[in-house]
């Protein structure tokens, strides 16, 4: 094989990361980060209410300057000439409401500054009223639209986000033409598409989020949504009704992104995804191995022979799709709202006196006060993890539950709330750190237990991302707390390592997604092994998080009744 190189874009929460790797081997040429401005100063979110809101600008310069940062650090001769292909993975479901041309209604100088214009993030849980009603009216169908979506429709997704906006802003509602996942507006702005209808569609997002299956040919008809809520009528036939897995083409660079990219127009672009089905190719899963990307929120990915799983549903989960991962087997889903961000925010009210003090005290100069925040930044979780570690552990110590941003799964319901229980005056920081950082491993537990409970087996785990990496205590805490091993991957960027598969894999340069996981996965770098003189405690505390659990859901139906 002569030598090519792929490019994989991997859209996250905060940033946008693109790598330019060797398709033979999987060598990491060269890597850039963009940390999307606006969303860095905050603009257009609100989180007291739930919304969070990214402007495509934030995107479309991002992946400007990431892919023309790749290729001039890449110092090799010519490199425009020898990329074959590029593939995109985005956060989701992270919806847009675009016009018949495909455009993102915030590119219009009408809604440039109008939040429902822009892309609704994953995390915005503005649409909890309407995801409960979506699960309702489902309640009375005599077809069950969410049996492949777990059973219960989540304010996270598609839909529910779509009604909401349509509620909220009649401007906006009246503008829409379609409603386009960051997934597949990426590859169809790259390839220069110029009517949605054309767009092609990956079956990752619109099998997990929106409610598509063979079985209905298609998604949900028009008569679903519209007695839902009217004003969905007819919309549905502005949408999709094919899908694409992302090992297919989407169509071939633009000549105005060959040239605002130094590339040439005989690139391929793939077929979009989620960054966690990427991200789980990117760390090399392999059947009945649960492949946990960890960052702020975790994305549990499951593969299966379809032959083995095509007549079993797990209920509560975050779908479970033919094809969204890997080709050929059926891809399921899982995860946590909170994980890294469980752990972010108690960060954040541990510096809050910091930050908001410091700037009073006129002994401290400006430049002393910059390096002071940057170091607490820097430590105070590696501290805390530390302290944590050498902490007695009993079941009466203190329990916490990581709803902190809802729950995902088992059984997605986001308006559920965090606790923390068990608390003394002797309780301290890294009493409250330990008791978050065993709740995430308790929620990544019950999250197995389902899998089991409804026929699935865990084999084992695989841990990917950012907190896989960097915090050997959490991952043994997760190790003990599942008594089960968890192995690390090697690669720090998984998700565009993944992309980078696909890209290899559309480009023709191997056959499938498979043979380019196998030839240019970089192995893993450690295993956690279960403690035994922990996995009994934790055992019997994971009695009391699923009982906290039940009497938190149980007050928060109660206040919700009331």
């Amino acid at each position: 094989m002569n030598k090519s190189y792929v490019i994989g874009v991997d859209y996250g929460s905060d940033s946008v990361r693109s790598v330019l790797v060797d398709a033979n081997n999987g060598e990491e040429i060269a890597s850039s980060v963009f940390y999307y401005p606006r969303w860095k100063r905050g603009e257009y979110c609100d989180a007291a209410l739930n919304q969070f809101r990214q402007h495509p600008l934030d995107y479309i310069e991002g992946l400007e300057a990431t892919i023309k940062d790749c290729l001039l650090k890449s110092e090799i001769d010519n490199i425009g000439a020898a990329v074959k292909a590029i593939s995109v993975d985005t956060t989701g479901s992270t919806p847009v409401a675009v016009n018949a041309a495909g455009v993102p209604l915030a590119l219009l100088d009408e809604f440039k500054d109008n939040p429902n214009a822009m892309f609704v993030l994953w995390k915005d849980h503005t649409a909890v009223g309407e995801a409960k009603e979506i699960n309702l009216h489902n309640q009375n169908s005599p077809v069950d639209y969410l049996k492949y979506v777990g059973g219960v429709y989540s304010s996270e997704w598609f839909w529910a986000k779509l009604l909401h906006v349509f509620r909220t802003d009649e401007k906006v509602r009246t503008a829409t033409y379609s409603w386009v996942e960051h997934c597949d507006y990426i590859p169809f702005l790259l390839t220069g598409g110029t009517q949605v209808s054309a767009m092609k569609r990956g079956v990752c997002s619109a099998g997990h989020k929106s409610l598509w299956a063979k079985e209905f040919d298609g998604l949900p008809p028009n008569s679903f949504f519209s007695t839902l809520d009217p004003l969905l009528d007819g919309l549905v036939d502005r949408l999709f009704s094919e899908t694409y897995t992302a090992d297919q083409s989407a169509g071939q660079l633009s000549e105005e992104w060959a040239q605002r990219l130094g590339l040439t127009t005989s690139v391929v672009v793939g077929v979009g995804a989620f960054d966690c089905h990427m991200g789980a190719v990117g760390g090399q899963i392999e059947p009945y191995y649960l492949s946990k990307v960890m960052g702020t929120s975790t994305c549990d990915m499951l593969v299966a022979p379809k032959e083995e799983v095509q007549h079993t549903l797990v209920r509560g989960i975050c779908g479970q799709v033919d094809g969204s991962i890997i080709p050929g087997m059926i891809g399921m889903e899982a995860g946590q709202s909170a994980f890294g961000d469980a752990y972010a925010w108690l960060k954040q009210v541990l510096l809050w006196p910091t930050k908001n003090l410091i700037q009073d005290i006129e002994e401290i100069e400006a430049h002393t006060r910059e390096q002071l925040m940057a170091t607490l930044e820097e430590k105070l979780l590696f501290s805390l993890s530390e302290q944590a570690a050498l902490l007695p552990v009993t079941a009466t110590s203190e329990l916490a539950l990581d709803w902190l941003n809802g729950r995902r799964t088992p059984d997605a319901d986001q308006s559920l709330k965090g606790a923390i229980t068990g608390l003394h005056l002797g309780t301290d920081a890294p009493r409250i750190f330990r008791a978050i950082v065993e709740a995430t491993c308790f929620g990544a537990k019950a999250i197995v237990d389902r899998f089991v409970e409804q026929g699935i087996p865990v084999k084992g785990l695989i841990g990917l991302g950012g907190v896989a990496k960097k915090s050997p205590f959490i991952m043994q805490m997760m190790a003990n707390v599942m008594n089960m091993p968890i192995r690390i991957h090697k690669s720090e960027q998984t998700c565009a390592i993944g992309a980078a598969m696909f890209a290899a894999t559309v480009a023709g340069l191997y056959d499938r997604v498979e043979d380019a996981m196998k030839a240019m996965g970089q192995g893993f770098e450690r295993t956690y092994i279960p403690e035994e003189k922990w996995v009994t405690i934790y055992a019997e505390r994971y009695e009391h998080y699923k009982a906290l659990g039940a009497f938190i859901e149980g007050k928060e139906s109660l206040a919700i009744t009331v």
